[in-house]
């Protein structure tokens, strides 16, 4: 994609927005469940900078049947269009020629079942197990797969659409969702902020609607309703603390839709419709740190956007520090220093694997899938930067500088560039002599953690590391535990505090004291049966292989695979067990996996990413 501005070329996008660009999108789409294909047309309203150039858009494994262009769209002719090749990253560019007065374009066209962008669930693979799901997963690069349109951060766009599916099921958007919708197969939709591509989204299921205040509601199949408006009953007041924080929520509603298990991410951020894994529904709300990143994204990322995907950091890194400072608000410093210390020792692991230039904020993704750069290190090491910042210039004097942030590029897509040169003339400036003790260029183009990094401490850690330490050196009872008191956090941090070569006698003893194979807990499901893997705990398989064939987000498929294809007996068993899962598992997390255990020269299947 080419700019004026070097830094904010988007090497991920075929479009041209210098010289046509798109503004407004409307969509017009019927879902056919039984050939796994939405058909129909977009229209898209352009503002031409070139008379003569065309306009050019991101496609991937899209049947383009034809493509129209009109000036007041009453009358439209048909015009000429070209699929160029397909990149196995970008797809293939969609150039359309332009008649001198045209102001809009409609592309008709179909999509392919394996898009990419979308997963199609028989109604074995949901909750209720009657009816049929699909939902869309548009990042980074993947609304190309299901809508032909310039696929960047940096293009954001306002939308409508006219949604057509079976009459029993119901379809939401990240859009004006009507909650007392009749089921009558047709739905109309309307996206009035500008958004970037990314963020649309659309799910078609059996699902249902309960508010939880005036603002804030689930939708979710039938079965699942009541258990996800019980855990996530704090959201209102997650949002009053991030406004009271950082400013106005702009985004009118704010509602969560509770997806099958298959979903590879713990959620997307998809504006006023959180998309959301139902593995945090543990039933004790520990897991609900979860809701404060998405709803943290309406100011980072979604009013704010990075402008390329190199830029990543700015929607993630902020997104993390205003969680831990929303979950401090609603549910005390205790559990958000626990959350921080959980995700920093991720990191520290994750960096001694990484080369040294996926360890860099402000990455260079030229040439890579933008994928390549979702690691903890746009998550959580840009956290740890502005934490840096709020403890070198006061936690007071940093939150008026970030609420004057988010009010200053809302509704924009800013480079890495843009956000440096706001933090100098805003806050540096102001204060040479604290500025001195940040270095900047460091923390964003350098790799590693700097020697200034904040190292986030817990005292409920240190007690349960102490308990953990008595144990194995055979000093202390399992049945002395106050393990009936201990949070999601503190039994993730004990069994990451377990020797690696733990051994099966010892994996057996804290089985019968906890029951730790039997687990419904997903987050602590995944830490026990990682240590089962290592020490080949066999009453664990079973459970392994139930966990890997019905939970499909990757952050928990992703580790253990990766642990099983460590030995030649693990790898056999991984084979086998992903012979089963692969079907159910998203395309995303499809391509995770196909890495992990099949050779190089094995054809997985997958056409793309």
């Amino acid at each position: 994609m080419s700019t004026a501005d070097p830094s904010r070329t988007d090497f991920h996008s075929y479009a041209r927005p210098d010289q046509v660009r798109v503004r407004h999108l409307d969509l017009d789409l019927e879902a056919n469940f039984s050939s796994k294909t939405l058909r129909g047309f977009a229209t898209l309203h352009i503002k031409r900078a070139s008379k003569d150039a065309p306009l050019v858009l991101d496609t991937r494994d899209l049947n383009i049947e034809k493509v129209e262009v009109s000036q007041n769209g009453r009358e439209w002719q048909e015009t000429e269009f070209e699929v160029g090749a397909a990149d196995k990253v970008l797809g293939s560019p969609l150039t359309i020629r332009l008649t001198p007065d045209a102001q809009l374009v409609r592309v008709h066209y179909q999509t392919k079942p394996e898009a990419s962008g979308l997963q199609w669930l028989e109604p074995e693979q949901t909750a209720g197990k009657k009816h049929p799901f699909l939902f869309t997963q548009s990042e980074a690069i993947h609304a190309r797969s299901w809508i032909p349109l310039q696929d960047s951060p940096g293009i954001r766009v306002t939308y409508s659409a006219r949604i057509r599916t079976p009459k029993e099921l119901m379809a939401v958007m990240s859009a004006e969702n009507d909650v007392n919708a009749v089921r009558d197969g047709e739905y109309a939709f309307r996206m009035r902020q500008q958004i970037p591509p990314y963020l649309i989204a659309l799910a078609i299921g059996d699902l249902t609607f309960k508010a939880m205040s005036d603002r804030t509601g689930v939708w979710a199949e039938p079965s699942m309703l009541e258990k996800a408006a019980a855990e996530f009953a704090d959201t209102e007041n997650m949002m009053k603390a991030a406004e009271e924080l950082y400013g106005p929520y702009q985004w009118d509603r704010y509602d969560i839709l509770v997806l099958p298990p298959s979903f590879p991410f713990g959620g997307m951020e998809n504006p006023r419709l959180t998309f959301a894994t139902p593995t945090v529904i543990a039933g004790d709300k520990s897991l609900v740190s979860l809701i404060a990143h998405e709803l943290a994204h309406s100011w980072s990322g979604n009013l704010v956007t990075n402008a390329t995907w190199r830029d990543f950091w700015l929607n993630e890194g902020f997104t993390v520090y205003l969680e831990r400072r929303i979950q401090e608000k609603v549910f005390g410093k205790r559990r958000a220093d626990m959350e921080e210390v959980l995700e920093v020792a991720e990191l520290e692991r994750e960096l001694k694997r990484l080369p040294e230039a996926d360890q860099i904020l402000h990455i260079d993704l030229k040439g890579r899938d933008p994928d390549d750069g979702f690691t903890n290190v746009p998550y959580v090491k840009g956290a740890l930067f502005l934490r840096h910042l709020e403890q070198t210039f006061g936690r007071e004097n940093f939150d008026r500088f970030l609420r004057g942030y988010f009010s200053h590029f809302q509704f924009q897509s800013i480079t890495t560039g843009d956000f440096v040169n706001y933090l100098k003339a805003n806050l540096l400036e102001k204060r040479p002599e604290l500025a001195a003790k940040v270095n900047v260029e460091e923390w964003v183009e350098k790799p590693g953690l700097p020697a200034s990094a904040p190292r986030p401490e817990s005292d409920a850690f240190r007690q349960v590391s102490a308990l953990a330490s008595q144990w194995t050196a055979g000093k202390a009872a399992l049945t002395e535990f106050p393990v009936k008191e201990w949070s999601t956090q503190e039994w993730l941090h004990f069994l990451s505090a377990m020797p690696e070569d733990l051994g099966v006698s010892r994996m057996k003893e804290l089985d019968k004291a906890f029951g730790l194979t039997k687990t419904g807990n997903a987050e602590i499901a995944s830490q026990w049966l990682l240590m089962a893997i290592r020490n080949r705990y066999e009453p664990a398989y079973a459970r392994l292989e139930e966990f890997l064939t019905t939970v499909g987000r990757r952050k928990f498929l992703k580790p253990l695979y990766e642990e099983l294809a460590k030995t030649p007996e693990g790898r056999k068993r991984g084979l086998a067990i992903y012979a089963k899962a692969r079907p159910g598992y998203h395309p995303i997390a499809q391509v995770t996996i196909d890495g992990i255990l099949k050779p190089a020269n094995e054809t997985t299947g997958v056409t793309s990413r």
